[in-house]
């Protein structure tokens, strides 16, 4: 319907399907994802619960096969096989099993329970980023989308350099998982911590993103939208750069504003 007028004509839609995540073949949860880089995925998600912490510890990935009872291959199911010696999830995190697109942590028992230890810390990374570099990230991210430019449906997470060199951008229907494709990248190409980088987001900056990004050892989280309280208290708390409403030269620093040579001003 446009001024009025109705016309029929096909449109595109952003592909929404479920994974389940099993880990030696318990299943462990299930988001709501955009298929594609499932592997990436499902890394990621490991690398944020504390389970991976380097490439060597997994010991490989498949989609298991019969997944349905009559034995089609749905490529809806993983299973993650740990290298030997590492420890499985702790159960004591109790997440449901179901989460949706939009939210990674419906799940989680207690606030507690997300703030797991990270084994490195951001709170002493050298990165420095120039205003006109960061103010450059979100038209770079706009430009990498291919999938939104189809279907304007879908989060995107950008990876850039201290210089602004996109390294790795993921798109998924679920900012979360989004990310986790991004960090899953980096753990899979044996980077880990992910330290010097920037992590651009198209959505919010959530209190799961700035978990996510501390426990990869990412320093700097940006995104066009707004923070929440407890995202900025989680970032301060361990030392992340959270930038929000990054829009052009306008944004709000609410945590680590001396990465970007700033020096706030007394009010």
């Amino acid at each position: 319907m446009a001024d009025g007028r109705a016309t029929a004509r096909p449109d595109t839609l952003t592909v929404e399907e479920p994974l389940e995540i099993r880990v030696g073949g318990v299943p462990l949860t299930v988001t709501m994802r955009t298929p594609g880089d499932d592997f990436d995925l499902a890394v990621g998600f490991l690398v944020g619960e504390g389970v991976v912490r380097r490439a060597s510890d997994v010991a490989g990935i498949r989609y298991c096969a019969g997944a349905t009872a009559d034995g089609v291959n749905t490529y809806n199911v993983l299973d993650v096989h740990l290298a030997p010696g590492v420890a499985p999830p702790d159960p004591s995190l109790e997440r449901n099993f179901y989460t949706t697109s939009s939210c990674g942590l419906c799940g989680k028992a207690s606030l507690d329970a997300v703030r797991t230890a990270s084994t490195w810390s951001v709170r002493d990374d050298p990165l420095r980023v120039g205003l006109p570099v960061l103010s450059s990230l979100p038209d770079k991210l706009r430009a990498a989308q291919r999938v939104f430019d189809r279907t304007g449906g879908l989060h995107a997470a950008g990876l850039f350099s201290a210089t602004g060199d996109l390294l790795c951008l993921r798109e998924d229907v679920g900012r979360h998982n989004a990310v986790d494709k991004v960090v899953g990248w980096a753990s899979r190409a044996n980077w880990l911590p992910i330290a010097g980088t920037v992590l651009m987001v198209s959505g919010r900056a959530s209190f799961e993103l700035v978990q996510k990004a501390v426990m990869a050892g990412i320093p700097m989280l940006a995104a066009v939208s707004a923070p929440s309280s407890l995202a900025a208290e989680l970032a301060a708390e361990m030392g992340l750069t959270l930038v929000g409403f990054l829009r052009g030269t306008s944004m709000n620093v609410y945590t680590g504003a001396h990465r970007l040579g700033l020096v706030a001003a007394a009010v």
